[in-house]
């Protein structure tokens, strides 16, 4: 069990049946009445973000999320086969579950696996990933007074806005949270 007076960013509890993380609390102790603690929470799960207050004296039992270091291996339409390092175990795992920046993980790479009591919720890639353009329009000579950006194909099928002097076969660094190009890499 975990007290509320105990909450910090990023501790996960059961709550109503649910799985939520901390985004983010305040203690907050009013001139008048008891003292409260607001959070903001994210539901594991589904993703949702909610805002609550709580009694500092409530408890709550800790939920464990498991996160597994493991190999993308390869897609099959709507499943995608993932390696456990260790094991060597292959899981399946719906489309569905992925999170918005598995569209730049490429075969063989390692990613984090997130499951609660077996059950697998969802798949966290890497931050930061070196791509190498396949498609890109050449840049307009002249064209840099301003920050002017021109759509690229990478590797994975994803495609990203790059600088103009960025040309087809240049390998470059995106952040996959945001899913922004970053800089050209380096080799």
């Amino acid at each position: 069990m975990i007290s509320v007076s105990d909450f910090r960013n990023g501790v996960t509890f059961e709550m109503d049946g649910n799985v939520m993380q901390i985004v983010e609390f305040q203690h907050v102790k009013p001139g008048k009445g008891a003292a409260f603690v607001r959070v903001k929470m994210r539901n594991v799960i589904t993703g949702a973000v909610t805002e609550t207050t709580f009694n500092p004296n409530d408890k709550y039992p800790t939920a464990y999320v498991e996160r597994v270091n493991m190999e993308y291996l390869y897609n099959d339409d709507e499943l995608y086969y993932f390696m456990d390092q260790e094991t060597y175990e292959t899981t399946p795992i719906n489309k569905d579950t992925l999170d918005d920046g598995f569209k730049f993980v490429k075969e063989n790479e390692m990613v984090k696996v997130l499951s609660y009591k077996g059950n697998v919720f969802g798949v966290e890639s890497p931050t930061f990933v070196v791509l190498e353009i396949t498609e890109t329009e050449p840049g307009v000579k002249g064209d840099t007074a301003t920050n002017v950006m021109k759509p690229a194909t990478v590797e994975t099928g994803a495609t990203v806005k790059v600088p103009l002097f960025i040309n087809t076969g240049d390998k470059i660094k995106i952040d996959t949270r945001t899913g922004e190009y970053l800089e050209r890499a380096k080799g």
